[in-house]
């Protein structure tokens, strides 16, 4: 990897949480865990009716402090997925934290539910703890009907650190090991994905394009298919056991999002999104000179565009001053991060792919938000530290505000400060190019933001689609059945089907030559039903973004509020301030005009100045 962004040297700190993997600190903390799950049995059980509001405090301080030891074990792997000194802690942390926690807090939860409404409404009025949690245990009794005995609860947890996700693990691990063999060089996965948005010659992307998805047809694919079918079948059993409608059921009662919303957003994004992505691939097309876009087209950068390395302390400023524009609240929030030493920036051998950030509630009540990048210096990723970061301020914000256990946003709608960030920082430099008229490098710029948002709104639909079918429903996507386990070819065949509705059948748009094993390296599909909510989360913010000028001054403030509220509202309160109901198909259609359709058409309309 070359040493030009200044990336490398973005380190972050964790000595505040432990000095090392061998810190004997952490396991002090682990039998202090142990320790405090052991007392809270023998003080809670049977007795929430009486002491419900002592037993809540209890177990935030276990979670705070469960917080801190597997954030320091899941970020040091983040750096290091093939260590096997960290892959021994963390199981053995696990396999230690799953028995205790399952013989001595499982009964919470269940005790929790079952508590009546007459019981609850008292504890309301009369204990200030139980007053303020009321949001999360509404929230806990939503899952009444799914839950089990508690002998079965307990077996299940204390099995929990040998589940599905031991082949998640894994998966990372073998995908950190490819290499690829580029003008003799050997590259990462993620260097190779990145080459793809820098590349000017077709041919060029067709190669690392070839290269990619041909080494995905060996055990890689292989593995990667039976990691799927693990998922599939583990959760189609948790289906039926805890009677929920549907595979997707219980992830979008985690999210508090109805069904027939999800529904609505999945048709209005093909609907609606999906003519507005063809549109704009086709003038992308005119623009490269192509008459017909390989898929390894689809983030190319324009010939015209400026590829030049952006190194990282001038994004890290470009992106700082765009938040001060917006809210110097946020921008505080990450000049405090960075001081603390809170981001990791450089790509390279041995990281886990992609960009995240990690934010707890630590003990003591002390939120704290970590963002991993792999940073190469593109556009792109200037943009995916904006939004990183958003999630990051996120996190300090409810965090501030909430308690441990409602601090975090559920997936739907956690991407929203994200999504902000980023269309704050597209639009202040929008605003610098329409000062200075630099057609070029705006038209540059757009397109590159039309890029992500296709890969965030419409690409995550695709992947949705891809999931549902491939956990049991049809080709309507009306009806579930069992889910089956798929050869590869069978599940390169499903992948390709669920790509034409959005972006046009094969010669339309784009040829599909070389990209049937691309589902093979998306990680987020081992969390199943978890990619709908980036799409809900870019269409739910730019309905939200795009009221803010006729709001004006308050605006700030009222966004503020959002993302202090963590996870205590649903979809529909945290919309009602604004005056906005995401229950309406409406609602999505006017996101994704506001977003997507309104940046095509001044892509279309600046293009037309160009002569394109």
């Amino acid at each position: 990897m070359s040493k030009t962004t200044g990336a490398e040297n973005v380190r972050w700190d964790l000595n505040f949480l432990y000095s090392g993997i061998d810190d004997p600190q952490i396991d002090s903390d682990l039998a202090m865990l142990v320790k405090m799950a052991k007392d809270f049995n023998l003080a809670h059980k049977g007795k929430l009716e009486q002491n419900l509001g002592e037993a809540i405090s209890d177990y935030m301080e276990i979670d705070m402090l469960a917080n801190k030891v597997f954030l320091y074990l899941s970020l040091r792997q983040s750096t290091d997925v093939s260590n096997s000194q960290i892959k021994a802690k963390i199981a053995k942390s696990e396999n230690l934290m799953a028995r205790e926690f399952g013989e001595n807090l499982t009964f919470f939860t269940i005790e929790l539910i079952a508590l009546s409404d007459e019981t609850l409404n008292k504890l309301y009025e009369a204990d200030e703890v139980v007053r303020r949690h009321r949001p999360w245990i509404e929230h806990t009794r939503v899952f009444k009907p799914h839950i089990l005995s508690e002998p079965i609860e307990a077996a299940l947890a204390k099995r929990s650190s040998f589940g599905t996700h031991t082949w998640a693990d894994f998966f990372r691990e073998l995908e950190n090991d490819l290499e690829f063999e580029y003008q003799e060089e050997k590259k990462t996965l993620t260097e190779m994905v990145h080459l793809l948005s820098r590349l000017s010659d077709p041919d060029e992307r067709f190669k690392v394009m070839t290269s990619i998805n041909d080494s995905f047809k060996g055990y890689f694919g292989k593995y990667s298919a039976q990691t799927l079918y693990m998922q599939t079948g583990s959760l189609s059993i948790e289906v039926r056991e805890r009677a929920y409608k549907s595979p997707m059921d219980g992830r979008n009662k985690s999210n508090m999002v109805p069904d027939d919303v999800v529904d609505i957003l999945h048709k209005v994004v093909q609907d609606v999104a999906g003519p507005f992505t063809k549109r704009y691939y086709k003038l992308k097309a005119r623009h490269l000179g192509l008459k017909t876009l390989r898929w390894s087209d689809r983030n190319a950068p324009m010939p015209f565009a400026d590829t030049a390395t952006i190194p990282f302390d001038e994004a890290l400023s470009m992106v700082l001053e765009a938040y001060q524009s917006f809210s110097p609240t946020l921008a505080d929030i990450i000049k405090t991060c960075i001081k603390e030493k809170r981001i990791d920036a450089p790509a390279g051998k041995g990281r886990v792919g992609g960009a995240f950030n990690h934010s707890v509630v630590l003990p003591g009540n002390v939120p704290a938000s970590f963002t991993f990048l792999n940073y190469l210096g593109s556009r792109g990723d200037a943009m995916t530290l904006a939004h990183e970061l958003g999630h990051g301020v996120h996190g300090i914000l409810a965090g501030q505000t909430q308690s441990t256990l409602m601090a975090h946003a559920p997936v739907a709608y956690c991407e929203t400060a994200s999504v902000f960030g980023e269309m704050t920082t597209f639009n202040f430099m929008k605003k610098r190019l329409q000062e200075k008229g630099d057609t070029k490098a705006l038209l540059t710029m757009l397109m590159a933001k039309i890029d992500d948002s296709i890969n965030t709104v419409v690409r995550q639909i695709g992947f949705s689609n891809f999931e549902r079918r491939i956990h049991g429903m049809d080709a309507t996507y009306t009806n579930w059945s069992e889910p089956e386990k798929y050869s590869v070819g069978e599940t390169n065949s499903i992948w390709l089907e669920t790509l034409k509705p959005l972006y046009g059948e094969d010669g339309e748009v784009f040829t599909y030559e070389n990209a049937e094993y691309l589902w093979a390296y998306v990680h987020h599909f081992h969390n199943p039903f978890y990619v709908y909510g980036y799409s809900f989360g870019e269409i739910f913010t730019q309905s939200l973004y795009a009221l803010a000028p006729s709001i004006g001054a308050r605006f700030e403030e009222l966004y503020l509020d959002l993302l202090r509220s963590g996870s205590t509202k649903n979809v529909v309160e945290l919309m009602e301030p604004f005056g906005l109901d995401p229950t309406k198909e409406e609602f999505w259609i006017a996101g994704i005009n506001n977003g997507l359709g309104s940046m095509v058409q001044e892509a279309e309309r600046l293009s037309k100045e160009m002569g394109i």
